[in-house]
């Protein structure tokens, strides 16, 4: 998940109307996503628990990977009611067709820059039938930090791999809507739907929540419910689902 910048915290030091609407969309569209019956699922998003004590809510038996890239000597496990925790840098603790569904949230693909092969892993983990939901930053994202940058020289490579630093010296990769489906199929993986995370806009969000905070079921069954086209002039986050055929 993107740092929350202090503008966008209230006085009290909670999230301001935006970013509660937008983990409040995630939170339902994962809910709506996971299986239907209990399940293993692999959750990849950079060990913060929040999507794995969800599904665990749920019934599911989770796999919780602490650090997807950073090294570890050796896998550590350590059970916490349905989740284990796991730390490693890949993927090889787990057997072939060992889970159910994969959850790669926090942005995880495109802190991994070697994406490709991490998408590998994950099709190579997952039962037939399985499923993977993803998250990563969207061109939009990676063009609005480089022009913030001034890096205008940059910003007409959006056919390219789009590798976009931060000021924390950390780097991210941005895909478009093209790219991200072609990172599924090239795992072999059957893509079932590409979208921006959220269509509503922070000004609207704000402005409807700021006059009743009642809304905000309705603005996420709004989101959710809309069906957009693959739009990258949207978001600045993408979202895919896939399955493993």
């Amino acid at each position: 998940m993107l740092p929350i910048p202090a503008e966008e915290l209230n006085g009290s030091g909670t999230l301001g109307p935006y970013w509660t609407f937008y983990h409040a969309v995630v939170a339902e569209q994962l809910s709506r996503w996971l299986p239907a019956q209990p399940s293993v699922v692999l959750d990849l998003s950079g060990g913060r628990g929040r999507w794995s004590s969800q599904a665990a809510r749920a019934g599911h038996r989770v796999i919780e990977v602490l650090d997807f890239r950073r090294t570890s000597e050796g896998v550590r496990l350590r059970e916490a009611g349905l989740v284990r925790h796991v730390r490693a840098d890949d993927l090889s603790f787990l057997p072939d067709e060992s889970v159910d569904a994969v959850v790669a949230e926090e942005r995880a693909m495109s802190i991994e820059l070697m994406a490709e092969s991490a998408m590998s892993d994950v099709a190579r983990v997952l039962k037939p039938g399985g499923r993977a939901l993803v998250c990563v930053d969207s061109l939009v994202l990676g063009m609005a930090i480089l022009a913030e940058q001034g890096q205008w020289q940059h910003l007409r490579q959006t056919g390219e791999v789009m590798l976009v630093p931060w000021p924390d010296g950390s780097i991210t990769r941005c895909f478009s809507s093209t790219q991200l489906r072609e990172l599924l199929m090239g795992a072999g993986l059957d893509v079932e739907w590409v979208r921006p995370r959220t269509v509503l806009s922070p000004s609207t969000v704000d402005h409807v929540l700021g006059s009743d905070t009642r809304t905000l079921s309705y603005l996420v069954r709004t989101e959710l419910d809309a069906r957009p086209d693959e739009d990258d002039t949207v978001g600045i986050h993408l979202v895919a689902s896939a399955r493993k055929i």
